[in-house]
């Protein structure tokens, strides 16, 4: 029996190691062909938008099919260059967002695909196991929040792209008030350290979003919603205040896109909490399904939102990169902020 044992355990450990190298060999290099977006409300020369200057952005085709459904997206370095980002379709994908000498977004270079594999080693078998929403990056560990089966995996960082789950992590949120394909949809981690997650459409008896701040000593929180608008992703600010991106769509043609801040002082265990409308942009503008949010500060030392697309694999929708500078910090400070 102990004989049989080692022998099964073996063959195990040989299973991981093969599954883990078959998915490193896995990544996929893909190029993209971006169309320069030049203004964000075609037709006009407006470059202000609510607390916003549009900076510029591109759609892009990609070479590779498997490349749809961009969900989560985190730059990796501090001025907006190399990224990783998850699609709902269970992949990982990183790339550098390429600029002219001004700074501006043209493309993408250096992009490549890969699977996200499960605890052993494996893609993910179904869209329900794959169903990759927020992206969040902290302490050396790369994390996930997946809806349907709704989860936060742990990633050991391995170059460009992740490696192995190390843990699943406690959402503190009960798994009843998850709907299956509106549950947590967004994950980002604060200047401070604090890791959130929000859900995207899963509200309490009031219609308030779930919300949680991870770890030991964190626990549930609401955001108030307001309809129509779902909640696809978020971040913070450098002074500590979240930004929820959040999107609308009441049929064909009638989209929006709407930036809403929420004071980071007041996210804790058991609050209510909303925020200011930073800028709010409907169909007649260049957007589509808005799903991913990244905020960082360039050379020039000016905050930036990179917002991108989730085309869902559609002829009828765009992916998209499109950049935004905060026009003021004081805009977007909560009271009492000194820097």
């Amino acid at each position: 029996m102990k004989l049989a044992r080692r022998i099964h355990r073996g063959l195990a450990c040989c299973w991981l190691v093969l599954a883990a190298a078959t998915a490193a060999q896995a990544q996929t290099p893909v190029a993209l062909t971006p169309i320069a977006i030049e203004t964000f409300l075609p037709g006009s020369t407006q470059t202000r938008f609510g607390a916003l200057e549009y900076r510029g952005g591109f759609s892009f085709r990609p070479s590779e099919r498997r490349l749809q459904g961009i969900s989560g997206w985190r730059f990796t370095d501090a001025a907006g260059g190399r990224f990783l980002a998850v699609t709902d379709t269970g992949l990982w994908f990183a790339g550098t967002v390429l600029r002219d000498a001004a700074g501006v977004p043209i493309g993408i270079g250096d992009g490549r695909l890969a699977p996200i594999v499960d605890s052993s080693g494996r893609p993910q078998p179904r869209k329900g196991d794959a169903d990759a929403e927020g992206l969040a990056i902290w302490q050396g560990r790369v994390l996930v929040s997946f809806e349907r089966d709704h989860r936060v995996l742990a990633y050991e960082v391995r170059g460009a792209l992740p490696g192995a789950v190390t843990a699943e992590l406690d959402f503190h949120i009960p798994r009843r008030e998850l709907r299956r394909n509106q549950g947590l949809e967004a994950i980002a981690t604060a200047p401070d350290g604090r890791t959130v997650v929000v859900s995207e459409q899963s509200v309490d008896a009031e219609g308030n979003l779930f919300a949680a701040v991870l770890g030991p000593a964190g626990g549930v929180f609401k955001i108030v919603r307001n309809p129509p608008w779902h909640v696809t992703d978020g971040a913070f600010l450098p002074f500590g205040d979240l930004v929820l991106l959040e999107r609308r769509y009441e049929g064909f043609g009638r989209i929006g896109m709407r930036l809403r801040r929420i004071a980071g002082d007041a996210i804790e265990p058991g609050a209510l909490v909303d925020g200011d409308v930073l800028m709010e942009a409907d169909g007649r503008f260049e957007i589509d399904n808005m799903e991913a949010l990244d905020i960082f500060r360039d050379a020039g030392g000016d905050i930036v939102f990179a917002v991108a697309s989730d085309d869902n694999g559609s002829f009828f929708q765009r992916n998209l990169y499109l950049e935004f500078r905060l026009a003021s910090e004081d805009q977007a400070r909560t009271p009492g902020d000194s820097r």
